[in-house]
């Protein structure tokens, strides 16, 4: 294995662990995104396999080899941060030379390194620019090209994107994931958007309270969570509470206010649990009446309609509590009038049920 985090732990004040007994493989080649809210772990995770800080306990391993004494310096990593952290005073050929310069390299393979690493990202010509007559986009790239020059085993980038408009964060999405499969270098890549996250990834790892909930490809993980939180989390769902009235191997069946709600159990769920239903808002179609033969319906009325250009976001009060659904334009027609009955469906095996 590539890295290898072997129950690892860290705490800053003895008592409280931020990472909390870490066990974490990365293969070669692979883009792993590390996933979570604020406080989760994801950030002290990055900046431990980076040398900037070290495990209170447990061991990191490069290629079965522990680096956990290894400075940053020395671990031929390449780093890419928010702030983009290029040296202001410094073209960007000199941004992108400077790490070349520190290993030393000659004259003649510092200029093609750098012709190359601004190819890379598609910026030839910016050579003699300086950070300030950049855009914020630029700025980025210039950024991943100074990591990428000096032909680092591992890229950490740690929010890159976090700076920049939406659209342009969209696009440099796209453009950092095609730029990973060209070059196949191994990347470790820190968010909280999960869009960016299932964008971006092979493979995500989600973090809540210092530990990893589930590590998963993104479909995957949107579509089997292993948890409440993870299914939280990632994407919109709607959530009511039912009781198991039949436990299944495949499926399940919960009762939510009488009405019986087929389903994915997470875990095995025995009669008279208490549990969650989750189900994601575009799995979800509305009607004026069910439709023969759909697994789970309830029935509501249209509290509101929002049209969204490729769907509508419809509203229903139901009486387990209000449910959203996101219909496709093409199937708008069937949504009945704000405040006229409706019933919302979906199939069973777009529902997932929680043990509370």
């Amino acid at each position: 294995m590539f890295i290898e985090f072997d129950d690892v732990c860290k705490t800053y004040d003895g008592q409280t662990n931020v990472v909390d007994r870490l066990g974490l493989e990365i293969a070669q080649g692979e883009f792993l995104s590390l996933l979570g809210p604020s406080g989760s772990g994801k950030t002290t995770t990055l900046l431990m396999l980076a040398g900037f800080e070290r495990p209170t306990a447990g061991h990191i391993r490069l290629r079965g080899q522990p680096i956990d004494e290894l400075p940053p310096y020395r671990r031929d990593f390449g780093m890419v941060f928010q702030n983009y952290a290029l040296f202001p005073h410094m073209s960007v050929g000199e941004n992108l030379a400077f790490p070349l310069t520190v290993r030393k390299l000659g004259r003649d393979e510092i200029e093609t390194r750098v012709r190359r690493a601004l190819d890379m990202v598609r910026l030839p010509g910016l050579t003699h620019r300086l950070p300030s007559q950049l855009s914020g986009g630029q700025q980025q790239r210039v950024a991943v090209a100074r990591a990428l020059v000096f032909e680092p085993q591992l890229i950490l980038m740690d929010e890159p994107l976090g700076a920049l408009d939406k659209q342009l964060r969209d696009e440099m999405q796209l453009e950092l994931r095609s730029l990973h499969q060209r070059l196949g270098v191994t990347t470790v890549y820190v968010t909280h958007d999960q869009a960016e996250a299932l964008t971006m990834s092979d493979r995500i790892a989600v973090f809540h309270q210092g530990r990893i909930q589930q590590i998963d490809a993104p479909q995957a993980l949107y579509e089997s969570p292993a948890n409440l939180f993870v299914a939280s989390f990632i994407g919109e769902n709607n959530r009511f509470a039912g009781e198991i009235v039949e436990a299944g191997a495949q499926l399940c069946v919960a009762t939510v206010d009488g009405v019986r709600i087929r389903g994915r159990a997470s875990v095995h769920c025995p009669p008279a649990s208490k549990v969650t239903i989750s189900v994601r808002p575009e799995r979800i179609g509305v009607a004026a009446a069910p439709t023969l033969g759909a697994d789970n319906a309830l029935a509501g009325r249209v509290e509101e309609t929002i049209f969204l250009g490729d769907r509508v976001r419809v509203r229903l009060r139901c009486a387990p509590g209000d449910l959203v659904a996101n219909v496709p334009a093409r199937d708008s027609a069937n949504i009945p009038q704000v405040g006229a009955p409706a019933v919302a469906q979906w199939a069973a095996a777009s529902t997932v049920i929680f043990p509370l």
